[in-house]
């Protein structure tokens, strides 16, 4: 563990040295849990997408069972192209 000096105003001290007699702790202790409770806490990997979950309509619940039978139903192919071509579509590519 490393040792770490800071300067802290008066009434902040005084606030820790008398949690840390309340508590029956060390100051280096009141001084680690408070800056554990004010880490942000890390999102997972589907924090970001978490609001998107569920939100696709027609889809089946769960791709990842059964998925040969998804896949001969269609999901995952790639659509045909549409080109327009002067004015026209032209779905032959």
């Amino acid at each position: 563990m490393k040792t770490l000096t800071v300067r802290l105003p008066d009434d902040l001290a005084a606030q820790i040295e008398a949690e840390s007699r309340a508590r029956k702790v060390s100051k280096s202790d009141i001084v680690r849990d408070r800056l554990a409770a004010a880490q942000p806490q890390q999102a997972g990997p589907l924090d970001d997408i978490a609001d998107l979950i569920g939100s696709v309509d027609g889809l089946p619940a769960d791709l990842s069972s059964n998925h040969k039978r998804y896949l001969r139903a269609g999901y995952g192919r790639k659509r045909a192209r549409r080109r327009e071509l002067s004015g026209r579509v032209d779905q032959s590519a």
